[in-house]
């Protein structure tokens, strides 16, 4: 199972059968990751930047980001997967 939580800017995926609950995210950035709430990631309330260099701290790889990018007809596409190039609708 994988989920993914948009901001409009970037899409952070979560793979929880390989997270270890280090804890690192909530620490790191509890305004946007907490485990007692559901949704447990909400990313309006931090700036893209900021989710983006805590997502890149999970020791585990559980938890990465796509940007999202707007063409002119509306659809949207990610790319640069923590580094990677993954392309979705």
């Amino acid at each position: 199972m994988t989920k993914h939580y948009s901001n409009g800017e970037i899409t952070v995926i979560w793979k929880p059968d390989i997270c270890v609950h280090s804890g690192i995210c909530a620490r790191g950035l509890p305004a946007v990751f907490d485990p007692r709430r559901r949704p447990w990631i909400q990313l309006h309330v931090a700036d893209t930047e900021t989710i983006k260099a805590q997502v890149e701290r999970c020791p585990s790889g559980a938890l990465s980001w796509t940007s999202v990018v707007r063409s002119d007809d509306g659809s949207a596409r990610a790319s640069a997967v923590n580094g990677s190039s993954m392309l979705r609708s």
